[in-house]
């Protein structure tokens, strides 16, 4: 798989660090690592399973206790830490560093950056970044729009209709976020995030009127820069003869860069208001997450169903999964 990296100069800008010792232009350094690590354990001597490729975050437990050694055992533990060469250091809660750590840094050629956080807040957000930043992910060709605060991505052979659906959702107050080229990031083993290449951010093709900014006609309620996404929605030609009638109590799924994703088809011949229907379909995703589901209750009230079993997620338990 692909790996991916964010560079130092944008790290330092997105979580307002400070930079204390750099060995090249920050433009020039990478960061390959979600994963982040307190190398409190290896100041004191214990070194296995210690990852140089993480952040190493020097918070008050860490700096408290080089405090406290002589000058030698201090120099001793900093000289081990830097040895390995991590990615980079953050000194958290603007404690000023050691003149060994800079010695050290010069020596290894390891970045030293200072935050004025707290050392768990800083982490929270770097971690949140990173996981983002440098997330897997791969472009599909489709429209990301969120309905009624889902985030639908419709999908669909060229020329099926997504983006005049998108439009007409636009105009019905909900939100674009991509057209034609989705970016698909999965942040977490639950969780894909969509966004559109930057290049192309906001603009759609309606064929027969061309290329527009949706963002400067609708106005900046109309957009969104990335959103979850919660469902996908297949568009596809409406087939003579195909049977579309179907009371489903499973929900069918797709899968998206290993991530399981609710999914739905929706056929398409004139007359049909798709807008209105994914504003539906929208509507009971949520029903659904929320512990409700319209086809059991009918199904139990023809008699036709026996009672849920018992490993069914509560009501609202799989409703708050989604966030």
């Amino acid at each position: 798989m692909q790996t991916y990296s964010v560079s130092l100069d944008v790290l330092i800008k997105e979580l307002n660090l400070t930079e204390i010792y750099l060995p090249a232009p920050a433009s020039e350094l990478n960061v390959y690592c979600a994963d982040l690590n307190r190398p409190a354990l290896l100041l004191t001597g214990f070194t296995e399973f210690f990852d140089n490729r993480r952040i190493q975050v020097c918070g008050k437990v860490e700096m408290s206790y080089l405090s406290h050694l002589d000058e030698e055992a201090r120099n001793h533990a900093i000289e081990l830490l830097f040895s390995y060469e991590p990615n980079c250091i953050v000194v958290t809660r603007g404690i000023p560093v050691f003149d060994a750590m800079i010695e050290c840094a010069k020596k290894y050629k390891v970045p030293v950056l200072g935050s004025t956080e707290a050392t768990s807040n800083f982490m929270s957000a770097a971690i949140s970044y990173l996981n983002v930043a440098l997330a897997p992910r791969i472009t599909r060709h489709g429209v990301l729009v969120e309905v009624y605060g889902t985030g639908i991505l419709i999908l669909g052979e060229s020329g099926v209709g997504k983006s005049e659906t998108a439009i007409e959702l636009v105009k019905r107050g909900h939100r674009l976020i991509a057209d034609d080229a989705v970016e698909l990031r999965r942040v977490s083993n639950r969780s894909i995030v969509g966004q559109s290449p930057e290049n192309i951010r906001h603009f759609i093709e309606l064929r027969g009127v061309g290329i527009i900014n949706v963002r400067r006609i609708f106005g900046m309620g109309a957009v969104k820069m990335s959103e979850k996404v919660n469902m996908v929605i297949n568009l596809e030609q409406w087939q003579s003869g195909k049977s579309y009638s179907d009371v489903d109590v499973d929900t069918q799924t797709t899968s998206i860069l290993d991530v399981e994703i609710p999914v739905i088809t929706i056929p398409v011949k004139p007359g049909r208001n798709l807008a209105i229907i994914i504003e539906v379909a929208a509507m009971n995703h949520r029903q659904k997450m929320m512990g409700y589901n319209a086809a059991q209750e009918l199904l139990k009230q023809l008699g036709m169903l026996d009672d849920l079993p018992e490993n069914e997620p509560q009501r609202g338990e799989a409703f708050f999964d989604q966030f």
